[in-house]
This record gives C-alpha cells, sequence and structure tokens, in this order.
C-alpha cells in the first residue's frame, strides 16, 4: 500500500486507540486488541516500550494479522524497525526517537507520525515530512512517562490551524471531556484507558464516539 492509500484510510478513522498491555485492566494487550477491533475501531498503535525486540515483533505480528483481517490500519511506536518488519500502516516518533527525515527516507511509503508539545515542533515535523502530528499531552495523564505539562484544549486551536498536515490530539481525553478539543477542530483522538481500560470496551467505544459526536 502508498503512503497515499494509507493517508486516505487514515483521514477516514476517527478514534486512534494506543494499546499498552500494562492499561488493558489485566487482559492481554491481545484480547483487547481484538475487542477493539470488534468495536469497529480502524485506528490502532501497539505501543510496548519495554519488551525485548524478539517479543516485541512476535506480539506486533500478531496485531499485524488481526488488523489486516479487521481492515485497520496499524502503527508502531517508536520502532520503525519493527513497522517495517511485520508490514505495519506506519511507526510513531517521539521527540527522542529516529529523526522524521530519517525515517522518511528509509520508510517513504510509511505513516509517519511525530510527538509535538509546541508550535515550533509540530511545524518542524511537518516540514520533516511527517505524516500527522500528535499534539498532547492536552489534559493530566499517568499513561506516559513525559516530563511534559498538559497544554491544554487550547493547545489545539493555537497550533492546529498553522498545519497542513491531519494532526492527532492525546493525553487524558475521556467521554467527559473529549468535545473540549472537538470544537477545536479535531478529528481524530488518540486515547489509551479511556477504551483499554474499560470494563467493557465496546460501550467505552460507543461512549467516546457519542460524546464526540461522531456517527457509527
Amino acid at each position: 500500500m502508498t503512503h497515499r492509500e494509507r493517508m486516505e484510510r487514515f483521514n477516514q478513522t476517527d478514534l486512534y486507540v494506543v494499546i499498552t498491555e500494562a492499561f488493558c485492566g489485566g487482559r492481554s494487550n491481545i484480547d483487547v486488541l481484538k475487542a477493539c477491533l470488534d468495536a469497529g475501531v480502524r485506528l490502532v498503535q501497539f505501543r510496548e516500550k519495554d519488551l525485548p525486540a524478539r517479543t516485541l515483533c512476535r506480539q506486533a505480528e500478531i496485531f499485524r494479522d488481526h488488523t489486516d483481517r479487521a481492515g485497520a490500519l496499524l502503527i508502531i511506536d517508536d520502532r520503525l524497525d519493527v513497522a517495517l518488519a511485520v508490514d505495519a500502516d506506519g511507526v510513531h516518533l517521539g521527540q527522542q526517537d529516529l529523526p522524521i527525515d530519517a525515517a522518511r527516507r528509509i520508510a517513504p511509503e510509511l505513516i509517519l507520525g511525530a510527538s509535538s508539545h509546541t508550535l515550533e515542533q509540530a511545524l518542524a515535523a511537518e516540514a520533516a515530512g511527517a505524516s500527522y502530528v500528535n499534539i498532547g499531552p492536552i489534559f493530566a495523564t499517568q499513561t506516559k512517562r513525559t516530563q511534559v505539562a498538559p497544554l491544554g484544549a487550547d493547545a489545539v486551536g493555537l497550533i492546529a490551524p498553522n498545519l497542513n498536515i491531519p494532526f492527532t490530539c492525546m493525553g487524558g481525553i475521556k467521554a467527559h471531556n473529549v468535545q473540549e478539543v472537538i470544537r477545536r477542530g479535531a478529528k481524530h483522538v488518540a486515547v489509551v484507558t479511556a477504551v483499554t481500560a474499560a470494563r467493557d470496551i465496546a460501550a467505552a467505544v460507543r461512549d467516546l464516539r457519542a460524546a464526540a459526536g461522531w456517527s457509527g
């Protein structure tokens, strides 16, 4: 699949679920993945920062198999090598990961996501060849080790209008506050525990979509 084809599918998505087993409510990340796909989620990130490379690759292969069969996009966190090895759709890179321009040279057809905490970082990622940027953390979150203070929903309104590529928002977003980023132009909202830690994942997906005003 080409980068253009992948981005066409990306632009059709709304909820972006990031799956880490530590935040899966005692279930396996595979079980949570299956429940998300059954609930209609079509954009998933596999994020396991502490696994040995071989284990990481094996689990990513399972994620690829399930997402392929569901017609969902699979993004791998941090590891471009793993994304390429399992034929994932993309990789998400943080500020301390492989530079976007280097990743683009290696993987011209992959979706490249870039974490950004400021307008300057977002614009630099776009200029370097990012497919989308993530703006965050929006609200306080315990699911990612970061020294960055919550940006607040207003950051979306300050950063997003300056971008010419899609953006996602992430960090502490739940059903009760998702409208704060939607009102500021967000079309793709990334969440972790709002879905993965829910007892009823299908209900959590429905609630988030309803609160955001998305159909389906």
